[in-house]
């Protein structure tokens, strides 16, 4: 009976038991490595042979701008997002709703251009910024406005195709209703269209935020003084010798603080993310 149990479901419960030990044994070298006392890279073990300490935290803040990387990040993830959203929106609601010339080239153009790595555009982004930067410093290299405008020019054209779609679900005869009534486009937009496209803006900006976040080789280029940078050019900045004493300890405890403000969105947009997914699921 053990056999044939074995054969029909167990093996898939086997399966299941290493796929999860698979995905965890990095996240338990992660935690280990960040409270290994020792914090380098040639004594980092799984489990660390002397003890767990809180060193390398104390030492992520004492010895590097750790906190202003912190903020540095929030501010420019959490700005470009909830622009590029908003932005993303309004030209979704016109793809969608209104027919005009240039329409289709335009949205395919926005494909197409996708397509292309972001590497490719570090040099004119260098050479515009640079002289960008010697008329308006405040845009130029080593702002957080200058790099959350090249962030727009990167994110638009994702978030338009998805949102897109999801416009293209709701009814146009609600928007004739409301023309119907004396109601404005801007009226038609904002009151009746955005919230029912909720979930799919929760959706893009939970995607954006991430993006930016990880985002390491825009940021790389841009901020080159030490106060300025983001938490991925700080953090890579660490290991960057690629040697076995490299501070191992403080980035992998820099990590987990990372991941902190990139739960809490998810935790925060989830019941909007749920209904997005599932009300996607029956619509048009």
């Amino acid at each position: 009976m053990k056999g044939n149990w074995f054969t029909q479901v167990g093996w898939r419960h086997a399966v299941a038991w290493v796929a999860v030990a698979f995905s965890l044994i990095p996240i338990v070298f992660v935690v280990s490595s960040a409270f290994n006392p020792l914090g380098t890279l040639s004594s980092t073990s799984l489990l660390p042979a002397h003890g767990f300490s809180m060193s390398n935290l104390v030492k992520l803040f004492e010895t590097t701008n750790f906190g202003q990387w912190y903020l540095n990040t929030l501010m420019i993830a959490g700005v470009a997002s909830a622009v590029s959203i908003f932005i993303s929106a309004l030209a979704a609601y016109a793809f969608s709703r209104f027919r005009f010339r240039g329409r289709r080239v335009s949205l395919l153009s926005l494909l197409l251009i996708q397509m292309f790595p972001q590497f490719l555009a570090i040099v004119a982004i260098f050479l515009i910024f640079t002289q960008v930067g010697q008329y308006w410093p405040q845009l130029g290299f080593n702002t957080w406005s200058g790099l959350i405008l090249v962030y727009l020019g990167g994110a638009l054209g994702v978030s338009t195709w998805l949102m897109k779609g999801f416009f293209d679900t709701i009814p146009k005869e609600l928007d004739e209703s409301a023309t119907m009534d004396g109601a404005s486009h801007n009226q038609i937009f904002f009151r009746i269209i955005l919230p029912l496209v909720t979930p799919i803006l929760a959706i893009t900006g939970l995607l954006a935020f991430i993006g930016m976040v990880n985002e390491y080789i825009i940021a790389s280029v841009f901020l080159t003084s030490s106060s300025d940078k983001t938490l991925a050019v700080g953090l890579v900045g660490m290991v960057a010798a690629n040697t076995r004493e490299a501070q191992f300890g403080m980035f992998c405890a820099g990590t987990l603080l990372t991941a902190i403000p990139t739960v809490g969105v998810f935790m925060f947009l989830q019941r909007y993310i749920v209904h997005g997914l599932t009300g996607g699921a029956v619509k048009g």
